[in-house]
């Protein structure tokens, strides 16, 4: 497979006004692309979900790398599973095929490790997507984006289409999305540790028993195994992009405490949903196809998230 070059590429990058495309964005431009060349869209401008919208956006567009989705914790999962079905399943396949009919050069997306199986061995192998249904909180988000893979590898089978699917694993970082209502694990710690702090309570409550793995990875290494698959991957098969270490939900809770200096105990909320039992990834497709290694140690992550957050907590929904 030949290096794509950036420089003359006219890029699209839906959601690249979002937590990962603005880094998205950035790696493009250190990896060569022309910053004048690189279109952002934003779903207050563009609603995907319409056949127009997505025949205007991919119009002169040479790669288009789709980032665009609805999506949220398990809470946000439980209260609108049709809405996170319909519309990411919407956006992308309509997306997909209007992008063929314009004749762009390639497709890059983006899909979600929820589409693994619920009980996947561990570390989750891209080829055993298909072996059982996902977790049922968000199955239904899982699968939409799952079927854009499906796509995907039937327009490069009738069609020569090049598109390649990635699935990264849970992300963190400055500029997350803190909104208690919405938010995945990380920031939504992050938020109620800082108002617990705020508040001077002396017990913090989680949901579920702190048992389940979960493996993070770093918005910007994330962003740079996005673009460097996009310059160095034509494959049909599906790549995770991760670490390959998991950490349990107690332990995770435990560190962020630590980092921000909270003492209270921890009341685990047994009553509410775990979620996946455990999520860690086999990275090394990754490595092989195209060289990607996350760099990001995870505490100073966490603690660059936590800063950022501190300084910016005033804007964030309470």
């Amino acid at each position: 497979m030949t290096h794509l070059d950036l420089a003359n590429q006219r890029i699209l990058v839906t959601g690249g006004a979002g937590f990962l495309g603005k880094q998205v964005v950035a790696q493009l431009q250190q990896a060569g692309a022309n910053a004048q060349n690189i279109t952002v869209l934003r779903s207050r401008e563009h609603d995907l979900r319409q056949w127009d919208a997505c025949q205007r956006a991919v119009e002169q567009q040479d790669v288009i790398i789709h980032l665009a989705a609805h999506v949220g914790g398990i809470g946000l999962n439980r209260e609108k599973p049709a809405e996170l079905f319909y519309d990411n399943l919407m956006m992308g396949t309509q997306l997909i095929h209007a992008a063929y009919q314009a004749g762009v050069q390639k497709f890059v997306c983006v899909g979600t490790i929820c589409a693994y199986p619920k009980f996947t061995p561990v570390p989750f192998k891209e080829d055993d997507l298909w072996i059982g249904y996902p977790e049922e909180t968000n199955a239904p988000y899982g699968i939409a984006k799952k079927a854009l893979l499906v796509q995907l590898q039937a327009y490069r089978d009738q069609y020569g289409f090049d598109g390649i699917y990635l699935l990264p694993v849970n992300l963190y970082g400055p500029e997350d999305n803190f909104d208690p209502r919405s938010s995945h694990v990380i920031p939504a710690l992050i938020h109620k540790v800082y108002e617990a702090q705020l508040s001077g309570q002396k017990q913090l409550a989680v949901w579920g028993d702190g048992s389940p793995t979960r493996e993070f990875l770093y918005s910007e290494d994330a962003a740079r195994g996005i673009v460097m698959a996009t310059q160095d991957y034509s494959d049909p098969e599906p790549v995770n992009l991760g670490t390959g270490l998991e950490i349990t939900i107690r332990d995770l809770t435990e560190l962020i405490c630590e980092v921000m200096g909270f003492e209270g105990e921890l009341v685990w909320e047994t009553d509410k949903p775990n979620g996946q039992p455990r999520r860690c990834l086999d990275v090394e497709r990754a490595r092989q196809a195209f060289g990607f290694e996350a760099h990001m140690e995870f505490r100073q992550g966490l603690k660059r998230t936590i800063d950022w957050y501190r300084s910016h907590a005033t804007l964030q929904p309470a």
